[in-house]
C-alpha cells in the first residue's frame, strides 16, 4: 500500500482519508461555474479551504461536466496559471492541476503545482511522458467516452470489474513509461459515462478497487447521483455529498474530492472520534 504522496516536496500522508478542495476557475462547471473566475476570489477561496482543513487544492480551468465544451490550450493556461502562481507562495498544502493537456501539466508544475489530476488517464498525446518527466503524483480517472457525449447510453456488462481493469491497465502503461508506482492514484470516475444505477454499482465496488493497493480518489461531490438519491438541486446537495464522502472513506478511499471542505472535514473528525476501535 502507498502510504504517502510526495507532491513536489509537500507531502500528504495517507494514514487517514484526505480532503481535496475543488477550485474551478471556469465559467461553466456544473456546481460552481463562474464563482472563482476572478483571481483574487479564487485565491481567497483556496485559502479558506485550507483553513477549513483541506489537504490538497485542485485547480481546474476546463469544465468536464456532461455536455461541456472544450477550451483551447491558451484559454486554459490563462485561467489556471496566474492562480497557481499566486497560490504556490500562499498555501502550505499542495496544489493539484486538473487537466488532460501535457502543456498545462508542464506549465502548472513549473509554477508550483505538485500533483496532476487527469480525467483522461494520461491518454492524450504526450501526457504520460509529461507526467513521467514531472515526477509528481498523478490521479488517473476512468471515463467512458468524452465529456461532450459520455452520458449518451453508456453500456457495461460489469461496471466495477471493467472500470477496475481499465485503471489497472492504465497504471501499468504509466509505469512502463516511467511514472513511479508510488505516484499513481486511481479514480473510478463517478458520473463520467455512467448511468445512475451504474454509479451505484460502482460505488458499492469501491473496496475491490481499494484492494488493488493504489490510493483511490473519490469525486462524488454534488453530482447528479446525489441529486437523484435526495431529490435536491445542485446547491442543495451538500448533506448528501458529505454522507457519500464519509461512506467512501469508510470503504477505504484515500482522497475525497469535494466542494464542501469544512463540512466534510468535520464529518470525518466525528466518525474518527466515535467509531469503535
Amino acid at each position: 500500500m502507498i502510504s504517502e504522496l510526495n507532491c513536489a516536496g509537500r507531502k500528504v500522508k495517507l494514514d487517514q482519508p484526505r480532503v481535496m478542495g475543488i477550485l474551478n476557475v471556469t465559467p461553466d462547471s456544473f456546481s460552481d461555474g463562474g464563482l472563482w473566475l476572478d483571481e483574487d476570489a479564487a485565491v481567497n477561496h483556496a485559502l479558506a479551504m485550507q483553513e477549513a482543513g483541506a489537504d490538497i487544492i485542485d485547480v481546474g480551468g476546463e469544465s468536464t461536466r456532461p455536455g461541456a465544451q472544450a477550451v483551447t490550450l491558451e484559454q486554459e493556461l490563462e485561467r489556471v496559471i496566474p492562480v497557481i502562481q499566486a497560490l504556490a507562495s500562499k498555501l502550505s498544502i499542495p496544489v493539484s492541476i486538473d487537466t488532460s493537456k501535457p502543456e498545462v501539466m508542464n506549465a502548472a508544475v513549473a509554477e508550483g503545482a505538485g500533483m496532476i489530476n487527469d480525467v483522461c488517464a494520461l491518454r492524450q498525446e504526450g501526457a504520460v511522458q509529461a507526467a513521467a518527466e514531472l515526477a509528481v503524483p498523478v490521479c488517473i480517472m476512468h471515463m467512458q467516452g468524452v465529456p461532450r457525449s459520455m452520458q449518451v447510453n453508456p453500456v457495461y456488462k460489469d461496471v466495477g470489474a471493467e472500470v477496475r481493469r481499465f485503471l489497472l491497465e492504465r497504471a501499468e502503461a504509466c509505469e512502463q513509461y516511467g511514472v513511479a508506482q508510488e505516484n499513481i492514484v486511481l479514480d473510478p470516475g463517478f458520473g463520467f459515462g455512467k448511468t445512475f444505477s451504474q454509479n451505484i454499482d460502482l460505488f458499492r465496488d469501491l473496496p475491490a478497487l481499494v484492494a488493488t493497493g493504489y490510493p483511490v480518489l473519490v469525486g462524488i461531490s454534488r453530482k447528479a447521483m446525489i441529486g437523484q438519491i435526495t431529490g435536491r438541486e445542485t446547491t442543495g446537495r451538500m448533506s448528501g455529498s458529505v454522507g457519500a464522502a464519509v461512506l467512501a472513506a469508510g470503504m477505504g478511499a484515500a482522497i475525497l474530492r469535494v466542494h464542501d471542505v469544512e463540512e466534510t472535514v468535520d464529518a470525518l473528525k466525528v466518525v474518527s472520534a466515535l467509531a469503535p476501535d
